[in-house]
C-alpha cells in the first residue's frame, strides 16, 4: 500500500466518522426540539431538524469541538407554521429557541 493509497483511506474514514457522529447529533437535536414543543404545548412539525451552521469553538475546557445549529418548525394553531432552533456543542444541548407565538414566520392555505 503506497502513501497515496493509506491517506485516502484514512481520509476516507474520517468522513464516515464525521457523517456517523452528525448523524448522532441530528438525532439529539430532534429529540430536544421534540421536548421543548412538547414541553410548551406546541405541533412538532415535520419531525425533523435541519443542518444550518457548523464550525469549530471551543467548549468549557478549553478544547475544539464542532457546534452545530438545526433549524425546525412548529405550529401554534395547527395553521401556521414558527421556525425555532437548537444548537448542540458537541453532544450537549446549549441553546433552544422557540419564536415567539404570536408571530408566525407563514401562513399554509
Amino acid at each position: 500500500m503506497t502513501f497515496a493509497e493509506l491517506l485516502a483511506l484514512m481520509l476516507l474514514c474520517l468522513c464516515g466518522w464525521f457523517w456517523l457522529d452528525s448523524a448522532r447529533t441530528r438525532e439529539i437535536g430532534v429529540q430536544a426540539a421534540r421536548a421543548a414543543c412538547r414541553r410548551e404545548g406546541v405541533q412538532f412539525l415535520d419531525e425533523t431538524v435541519s443542518g444550518r451552521s457548523l464550525r469549530f469553538v471551543r467548549d468549557e475546557d478549553g478544547r475544539l469541538c464542532p457546534q452545530r445549529v438545526y433549524e425546525f418548525e412548529y405550529s401554534v394553531s395547527g395553521n401556521d407554521r414558527v421556525h425555532g432552533s437548537v444548537t448542540l456543542r458537541g453532544k450537549d444541548v446549549v441553546m433552544l429557541e422557540i419564536g415567539p407565538r404570536g408571530a408566525p414566520t407563514f401562513t399554509v392555505h
